[in-house]
C-alpha cells in the first residue's frame, strides 16, 4: 500500500470492521513500519476510545505509533532520536488538536466515555460510527502530511 489514499481508505476499512482507531491508523500504515497488520492490530488493541478512558484519541494515538516506529529512539543514549520523535509527538498532537478542537476522546465525542451513561450517549448519537471516522481520516491525513515533510527535508 503506497498511495496516501489507500492508506487512508485502509484505516476508514478497518475501522469500518469493527476494528480500533489507533489499530486501524497503525494497520493502514504498518508496512512502512516494518510490521504485520496482525501486529499492528495487537500493538493498537488497548488505545481505542483515548485507552478506554477518553484520554488521547486512539487515531491520534495509532498516529504517533506510527511515528515512533518510523523516525523513533533505537538505542539508549540516542539524543538525536529522542529530539526528532519529541518534535513529532508535538507536531501530531497539535495539528490533531488544531484540527479537530482537541485531541482528548472525551472532549471529542462531547460526553464521558469513562463511565456506562458516556457510552450509552455516544452510542444513542451514532458517535462511535458518524464522528470517530472523521478522527481517524483527520489522523491518517495529518501523518501522511508529516510523513512526506519528513522525506522532502531528507531529499
Amino acid at each position: 500500500m503506497n498511495s496516501k489514499t489507500e492508506r487512508k481508505e485502509r484505516a476508514l476499512q478497518c475501522f469500518a470492521e469493527d476494528l480500533h482507531c489507533s489499530q486501524s491508523i497503525l494497520a493502514a500504515f504498518s508496512e512502512e513500519c516494518g510490521i504485520t497488520e496482525e501486529q499492528a492490530f495487537r500493538l493498537g488493541s488497548c488505545f481505542g476510545s483515548g485507552m478506554r478512558k477518553g484520554n488521547v484519541c486512539g487515531a491520534c494515538t495509532g498516529a504517533l505509533m506510527v511515528l515512533g516506529l518510523m523516525y523513533g529512539e533505537t538505542h539508549a543514549g540516542d539524543r538525536e532520536g529522542r529530539r526528532r520523535t519529541n518534535e513529532l509527538n508535538d507536531l501530531m498532537m497539535n495539528r490533531f488538536s488544531e484540527a479537530n478542537g482537541s485531541c482528548l476522546c472525551n472532549d471529542l465525542l462531547g460526553c464521558d466515555i469513562r463511565t456506562p451513561e458516556g457510552v450509552q450517549y455516544a452510542r444513542d448519537h451514532h458517535l462511535f460510527t458518524g464522528f470517530c471516522p472523521k478522527m481517524v481520516e483527520s489522523a491518517a491525513e495529518i501523518l501522511e502530511d508529516i510523513i512526506q515533510q519528513r522525506k522532502q527535508k531528507k531529499e
